[in-house]
């Protein structure tokens, strides 16, 4: 999931570890099936997603045109199945392990494209605070 934010920060108990201004909160969940060719699919479609307005409000530029930044936060929850019950299931979320080197990929592929690239801290709860421009949120499956 990716929101246009004005503002975006991820804290672990109760101390910033990710903040950006302006750009891209993406909430990274990994489901089975994923892989690098996926993480770097995903990637790729990150930085070339044009949700952010030009000077006649039209949505026509991309993070590197708007200048923004990315808050990369891993969430395992966005792959629940809440089809059965009230209770979620988790059973198509990757492994930890393999999620971890999913996400990290990502942001290292976002980072070598040149962009700023803040995270989250893998496998801890975090507290993820966002103004979101628009509002605007897309989920974006590869």
């Amino acid at each position: 999931m990716v929101q246009r934010v004005r503002s975006a920060q991820v804290e672990v108990e109760a101390e910033v570890v990710g903040q950006i201004d302006r750009g891209l909160l993406i909430l990274l969940g990994c489901q089975v099936g994923d892989d690098e060719e996926s993480a770097s699919k995903m990637a790729r479609q990150l930085a070339k997603l044009r949700i952010f307005e030009d000077d006649q409000g039209l949505t026509n530029l991309d993070i590197f045109a708007a200048e923004g930044e990315i808050l990369l936060v891993s969430q395992f929850t966005l792959a629940a199945d809440l089809r059965k019950g009230n209770r979620p299931s988790f059973t198509s979320a990757l492994a930890p392990k393999q999620a971890r080197e999913l996400v990290e990929k990502v942001a290292q592929d976002l980072k070598d494209k040149g962009l700023k690239v803040e995270n989250g801290v893998f496998g801890t709860r975090m507290d993820v605070y966002s103004c979101n421009a628009g509002p605007a949120t897309y989920l974006i499956e590869v």
